[in-house]
C-alpha cells in the first residue's frame, strides 16, 4: 500500500457555507482499511466496501491495497509507529503471532461489545478460529477470507489418460502422472516452492509437527524441527519427480505460476488455495472439465484437519472512538449472511461461520455447476479435531521463515543442496529468527 496520512472524517457536524450545522450536513466518519489482496482478489475487496460505503450514511470506509501480505504488515508496523496507522489492517496466518505480541489492537471481542453487537464467538468453525484466538478461545481479530489448500485436477485430461476419479493418495498422484505423460502432457504435475501448500498443510494433515511446544503455541522458545519428520520422506519424492519429469517447477520467475499453468492447461494437476477456485472458474476455457478434492496422503496415513490459510482483520488502538463505531459496523456488514455468501461467490474463500456455511448449503449453493467442490474446503478444514499439530502455527517472525523453507526448495530442485542438507538449512536458519524474536519479545507470555 501506497498511502501514508490517515484522513480522519469529522463526525459531528460542520459549518459550511455560513449555515449551523444539521444532522443531515454531517459528514460521514472516515476510517481506512488497509489489506494485502492484488488483482482480481483485491478487486472483489474493493466491491465489499463500495458495498459498505453504499449500505449506510454514515461511515466510509477507504480501502487500500498493499500488493501482498508481508508489506501490509510491514507498511502497518511502519505506520503505527509513525501514528499514521489504518482503523484496519489485513493480516495473513504468518504475522498472527507478530500482532498479538504487539499489543497493538483492539480484541475483537471488546471492539463488539464496545459497540453494542452481539456475536456468537461459538458459531466460527474452530479449525479457523483457533488460529486467531487466545488460548482461552477468545478471538483477537476477526476471520476473513479463510482458505485451505486443495488439489486441483484436469478432468478431460484424466479421461484422455485412462484415469478414474480424484487422487487420494501420493501413490495415486504418481500413477496418474505417469499415464498422464505416457499421454502426452508435458507438465502433469505443477508446484511452486510455496511452504504453505507443499510443507505446511502436508505436515498438518498427516499428523507432523512443524516446530516443538506445540507448535509455537506454547511458547516463544520453539524450535523448528520439520528436517525430521515425514516431510524429508516427501520431499524426496517430490525431488525423485521432478528428475523423471513428471513434476514441473512452476513459478513467476520462471514465466508461469501454478494457478496459470493449470488455467491455460499446460499443467493437469497442481495444489493451491481453495481461494484460486473461482479465479479457475473464470479464466480456463470454457467447456473444459476439471475438479478440486482435499490434498492427498501417503498410503496408509490417519488424515488430519487441514490448516487454516488466509487473513484475519485486526483492528489497530490508538484511532478515534468515532473510527472505531465505523470498524464494527463494517465487521458486522461482512459477517451478515447476504454478505456470506457474495463473498464466496465471487472469491472461492469460504464461510468462516456454520451458518454460513449450513444457509449456503441449505441454498443449494455447492450444487451449481461454477462453484461444486469447495465444500471439499470445509470438509478438509474439519476432517478431524484440531490438534497440537493441526491448529496452526504460532512461531515469531514467520514470514522470515516460509522465505528460508521456499530458498530451501529453490536450492534442493535445483539441484544445488540434497533434500537433508536443505531442510537442515531452513531449520537452522529459521532458528535464528525464533531465537531473535523471542529476544524482542523476552518476558511476554502467549495467552
Amino acid at each position: 500500500m501506497q498511502g501514508f496520512g490517515v484522513k480522519i472524517g469529522l463526525a459531528a457536524g460542520l459549518l459550511a457555507a455560513g449555515f449551523g450545522a444539521t444532522p443531515a450536513m454531517a459528514e460521514k466518519v472516515k476510517f481506512e482499511f488497509w489489506y494485502g489482496l492484488s488483482g482480481d482478489l483485491g478487486e472483489r475487496v474493493q466491491d465489499a466496501c463500495k458495498k459498505f460505503n453504499d449500505s449506510q450514511a454514515n461511515f466510509e470506509i477507504v480501502c487500500t491495497s498493499q500488493n501482498g501480505y508481508p508489506e501490509t504488515v510491514q507498511n502497518a508496523i511502519a505506520a503505527y509507529r509513525a501514528k499514521k496507522h489504518p482503523a484496519i489492517v489485513q493480516v495473513f496466518d504468518g504475522g498472527t503471532l507478530d500482532l498479538m505480541l504487539s499489543g497493538a489492537f483492539v480484541p475483537a471481542k471488546k471492539l463488539m461489545e464496545d459497540n453494542g453487537y452481539k456475536i456468537d464467538w461459538s458459531n466460527y468453525f474452530p479449525g479457523i478460529a483457533n488460529y486467531y484466538a487466545t488460548a482461552k478461545g477468545e478471538l483477537n481479530s476477526f476471520p476473513f477470507n479463510s482458505s485451505t489448500a486443495m488439489f486441483y485436477y484436469n478432468v478431460d485430461a484424466f479421461t484422455k489418460a485412462g484415469i478414474q476419479g480424484a487422487p487420494e493418495t501420493w501413490e495415486d498422484v504418481e500413477a496418474a502422472a505417469r499415464k498422464l505423460k505416457a499421454a502426452g502432457y508435458a507438465c502433469p504435475f505443477g508446484f511452486s516452492f510455496d511452504s504453505w501448500a507443499t510443507v505446511e498443510q502436508f505436515s498438518a494433515i498427516h499428523n507432523q509437527p512443524i516446530a516443538t511446544k506445540n507448535n509455537g503455541y506454547d511458547g516463544l522458545d520453539a524450535e523448528l524441527t520439520l528436517n525430521k519428520t515425514k516431510l524429508v520422506d516427501h520431499l524426496t519424492f517430490f525431488k525423485k519427480m521432478t528428475d523423471e519429469g513428471l513434476f514441473v517447477v512452476k513459478t513467476k520467475q520462471l514465466g508461469m505460476d501454478v494457478v496459470p499453468a493449470f488455467t491455460s492447461e499446460t499443467c493437469q494437476m497442481i495444489q493451491t488455495s481453495i481461494a484460486d477456485h473461482g479465479t479457475v472458474g473464470k479464466t480456463i476455457k470454457q467447456g473444459t472439465k476439471w475438479d478440486v478434492t482435499m490434498l492427498p496422503v501417503w498410503k496408509g496415513t490417519a488424515r488430519q484437519n487441514s490448516m487454516v490459510g488466509g487473513a484475519s482483520l485486526w483492528v489497530l488502538n490508538n484511532r478515534p472512538e468515532a473510527e472505531y463505531k465505523g470498524a464494527a459496523a463494517f465487521l458486522n456488514f461482512i459477517a451478515q449472511p447476504d454478505m456470506v455468501e457474495w463473498w464466496s461467490t465471487v472469491t472461492g474463500y469460504i464461510p468462516v461461520t456454520k451458518t454460513g456455511f449450513e444457509a449456503m448449503k441449505a441454498k443449494g449453493f455447492y450444487d451449481q455447476p461454477a462453484f461444486k467442490g469447495r465444500e471439499k474446503a470445509i470438509a478438509s478444514l474439519t476432517f478431524t479435531p484440531t490438534s497440537a499439530n493441526t491448529r496452526g502455527i504460532r512461531l515469531g517472525g514467520f514470514p522470515q521463515i516460509r522465505k528460508e523453507i521456499s530458498d530451501a526448495m529453490e536450492g534442493i530442485f535445483f539441484g544445488k543442496l540434497t533434500v537433508q542438507a536443505g531442510l537442515d538449512q531452513a531449520v537452522e536458519r529459521g532458528n535464528v529468527i525464533l531465537r531473535r524474536f523471542e529476544k524482542t519479545y523476552a518476558g511476554k507470555v502467549l495467552n
